[in-house]
């Protein structure tokens, strides 16, 4: 069997260091970058089974920068992305542009190792469409819209003030859409519904 090889770009070195551990403790080969740059310049074994987790706020070259040039020079390298509440927006349309996860700060050990053992198997972490669509159903037609707008990225506040209701309507709208498709937070709400839709 092939070792399964994660490489790890992010720019803060404690996490990074962490986070190698967590990995290699897991089973996986990992190779640890400071940068986009320094991730870019390395050779690649294009042979091995490897994923890419990055942050995607780093100084110099952005994970979303980085993506973008992966896909510009044709490289179908699974990426999970890691990120802080205010990147949700980023997130998803990294997700929209064939990114296969992306996992918010701070994060459960086993919420990244599943996100990557689901990018190595291809599987992308996304949900059977069919039942998704039945959920989706379900919704009435204020949850759609506050759904459009969660995966859309905008917060609560945001969102009473373009539907003109208020911050606690929207809650409420949101944990019943929520339960109803059976998620506990924002990334997997994206999962389900852009499994749907792609």
């Amino acid at each position: 069997m092939n070792a399964r090889v994660v490489h790890l770009v992010d720019d803060n070195e404690p996490f990074r260091r962490s986070t190698v551990w967590l990995l290699e403790t897991a089973g996986f080969t990992v190779h640890d970058y400071s940068g986009a740059r320094a991730f870019l310049d390395a050779s690649i074994d294009n042979s091995e089974a490897c994923c890419l987790v990055s942050d995607i706020r780093m100084p110099e070259m952005s994970g979303l920068e980085l993506h973008e040039e992966l896909r510009k020079r044709g490289s179908r390298l699974p990426i999970v992305f890691i990120t802080a509440h205010g990147d949700i927006p980023l997130a998803v349309e990294a997700m929209r542009k064939g990114a296969c996860d992306f996992i918010e700060k701070p994060f459960q050990d086993d919420k990244l190792i599943a996100a990557i053992e689901g990018a190595l198997a291809g599987a992308d972490a996304k949900e059977n469409p069919a039942p998704s669509k039945e959920k989706l159903a379900h919704l009435t037609p204020r949850e759609k819209q506050v759904l459009d707008l969660v995966v859309a990225g905008k917060l609560n506040k945001t969102i009473a003030d373009e539907l003109h209701i208020s911050i606690k309507t929207v809650e409420l709208h949101r944990a019943n859409m929520m339960s109803k498709l059976g998620v506990r937070n924002v990334p997997d709400l994206v999962r389900l519904v852009l499994g749907v839709r792609q």
